[in-house]
């Protein structure tokens, strides 16, 4: 897989939650699931490419997956990443549900 296909597959869905729709409407920050081992720059350009704006600054933290019980079977939740794309007050961003 070359960069400019990995560019397209970085960004996985739109993340919404109770915070991240605050941070939404006061700090113009939107939140996205993106794959495990994505780089800030890599965001950085996938947002680039696909939304055609340039973000001020990238925020990246990983989620630990949570153990799960269910009757006499216990599992984990995989973990994932979460990319808080921070953007200029004049820039307005048009997210959808599912990006694939």
């Amino acid at each position: 897989m070359n960069y400019q296909e990995r560019i397209l597959k970085i960004l996985k869905s739109s993340y919404s939650s109770e915070k991240s729709s605050i941070l939404s409407e006061k700090y113009n920050i939107v939140t996205f699931k993106v794959l495990k081992n994505a780089k800030k720059s890599e965001i950085r350009d996938s947002i680039k490419k696909i939304f055609n704006i340039q973000p001020k600054s990238v925020k990246t933290l990983t989620i630990k997956g949570k153990q799960k019980k269910y009757k006499n079977f216990s599992g984990k939740r995989k973990n994932w990443k979460k990319a808080y794309i921070i953007f200029e007050k004049n820039q307005n961003i048009k997210t959808m549900k599912n990006i694939e």
